[in-house]
């Protein structure tokens, strides 16, 4: 990814990460107690397939392309197909090993895709917050901050130093979910717009 093709990858980031923010936010109890509810409806939905266009950006370098994500209980698998180049990059994750496949230097292995992740392409990517964020739920373990739209769901969530926008969501499905999310911490953003949802 550091190569004469990140300047591409890096510009057609950009395009991707360039969107409005959400009309303004607010607290709300009641809202809150209903998202206590739609996230433990959520946490039973644990087997699901995402099809999304990502795109990920540290300041200097970044990377975007169509990404098929599917998760199953303990386990997930993240292909990401690279649009210009044509290469893809495979993130596995089972039993607290994780594999990262498509590196020229063959595949790397380890227990944290977080630091794999960095280690090989410089994106700072929170997989395992990530993994509930996209489901517009907050991630266990640690406090978050978060606020409602007009439509009564949620539109930014803070947790983890990271600020998570949700700019739009799938109403016809029950419970709703994102459509498009969008999450920064300082320079490192990682943006999904999420084309469909299967829910196993």
């Amino acid at each position: 990814m550091r190569s004469a093709c990140g300047t591409v990858w890096l510009l057609l980031a950009a395009c991707l990460l360039a969107a409005c923010s959400p009309s303004a936010v607010r607290p709300d109890r009641q809202l809150l107690a209903a998202q206590g509810a739609r996230e433990h409806k959520l946490a039973t939905l644990d087997s699901w397939t995402v099809h999304a266009r990502l795109a990920v950006s540290n300041g200097t370098d970044g990377g975007s392309g169509s990404l098929v994500w599917v998760h199953k209980p303990g386990a997930y698998d993240f292909v990401l197909q690279a649009p210009v180049t044509g290469r893809s990059f495979r993130l596995r994750g089972d039993a607290g090993q994780v594999r990262l496949e498509g590196l020229d230097r063959g595949p790397l292995e380890g227990g944290d895709a977080r630091t794999l992740l960095r280690q090989a392409l410089g994106w700072q990517v929170p997989m395992e917050q990530l993994d509930y964020w996209v489901r517009g739920m907050r991630a266990p373990g640690s406090p978050a901050q978060l606020l409602f739209g007009a439509n009564g769901l949620p539109a930014r969530l803070v947790q983890d130093g990271w600020n998570v926008e949700y700019r739009d969501w799938y109403g016809d499905t029950r419970p709703p979910l994102p459509r498009r999310v969008f999450a920064s911490r300082d320079k490192d953003h990682v943006k999904l717009v999420i084309n469909s949802w299967s829910l196993h």
